[in-house]
């Protein structure tokens, strides 16, 4: 549990940085990076938390 915080805390921070130096070049890049990486992580979040229905076959 807390390696696995810490691995998010990690990746989180590494996120930021790379937007930060993006946005220090060129903002709207660094805009567009964020919206693609936030969904990014919300459908990871969804697929951890929910399994796919399955049909079953006969």
């Amino acid at each position: 549990m807390v390696r696995t915080a810490l691995l998010l805390t990690a990746e989180v921070l590494c996120a930021l940085i790379a937007l930060l130096g993006v946005a220090l070049v060129y903002l709207p890049a660094a805009l567009i990076a964020g919206g693609v990486l936030g969904v990014l992580a919300l459908e990871r979040r969804q697929a951890a938390t929910s399994p796919p229905m399955r049909k079953e076959v006969r």
